[in-house]
């Protein structure tokens, strides 16, 4: 099944058959342990909807907080073991690679993401860019693994290159988030060949394109879950994106008005233009 919160109310697809629910708080559904369960009954009285226009998605967030996982693809440590030479810090992340504990840091505040169609922000400050594609785990107020999304961690390489304590000024402003389009609810994690794809197009020509799987997440979401929930509550639940295994290479960088297209396989593709 997926979730989708649109700008007409929320919307459930499955079997390819799209559904409006009847009135619901989606800040109060997407807490719930049963969401599974509950969508199930919700179903039972929803009504024929058409698919939904890409311009009439919102962020599939209420109230959440955004955290994010760092270094859990081999291609992510190499990349920021790359670009932090200069600053000495490259060991810290070949270390957090291979350690137990696992890179957890602050992402979003919800009023900070950007939904489906809008732009994300680059830093006026940052001359080295990229977006990351992110498998991304919706979680309970109980640490419990309830849908899955797609999400864009907006990084500026040069800034944490400098140094790796500017990390939070580096992944952590305005328009820096992304999520959607839906929320993916089902009883199991997708399987591992489950595809993620980047594209970056300028002026309607594709600039980057790559690809990766599941396949190459080195933690399992529910251990990254579990780290995160240690000594931290959350009463809203919130949304954990699982790293990036895609990195574009040093010599690109995003400028005003590329569009950027992140697809996982099941859960749909994120659009999303940058100003």
């Amino acid at each position: 099944m997926k979730l989708y919160r649109t700008r007409n109310g929320i919307l459930l697809e499955s079997d390819h058959r799209w559904q409006a629910l009847p009135e619901t708080d989606w800040a109060a559904l997407t807490t719930r342990d049963d969401l599974l369960d509950y969508l199930r009954k919700l179903a039972a009285s929803g009504t024929p909807a058409d698919a939904p226009a890409n311009e009439g998605l919102l962020a599939p967030i209420a109230m959440q907080e955004v955290w994010a996982a760092g270094v859990t693809y081999y291609r992510s440590r190499t990349a920021r073991m790359e670009e932090s030479q200069t600053a000495g810090g490259g060991t810290f992340y070949d270390r957090v690679y291979l350690a137990e504990r696992p890179e957890l840091f602050f992402k979003s505040s919800p009023g900070k993401v950007v939904g489906p169609g809008k732009s994300v922000h680059i830093r006026r400050d940052s001359k080295w860019n990229v977006p990351e594609p992110e498998f991304t785990l919706l979680l309970s107020p109980s640490g419990k693994i309830i849908g899955y999304t797609i999400g864009n961690d907006m990084s500026s390489r040069d800034i944490e290159g400098e140094n790796p304590l500017y990390l939070p000024q580096a992944k952590v402003y305005d328009g820096a988030c992304a999520l959607g389009p839906c929320i993916l609810v089902q009883d199991q994690l997708p399987a591992s060949e489950t595809r993620i794809a980047l594209e970056i197009l300028r002026s309607g020509q594709a600039v980057f394109k790559d690809e990766t799987t599941l396949a190459q997440l080195k933690r399992e979401p529910k251990v990254l879950a579990e780290y995160l929930f240690r000594e931290n509550s959350f009463p809203h639940g919130c949304f954990l994106l699982t790293g990036t295994g895609i990195v574009p290479p040093d010599s690109f960088t995003l400028a005003p008005r590329d569009l950027i297209r992140i697809t996982i396989d099941g859960i749909g593709t994120l659009n999303n233009s940058v100003d």
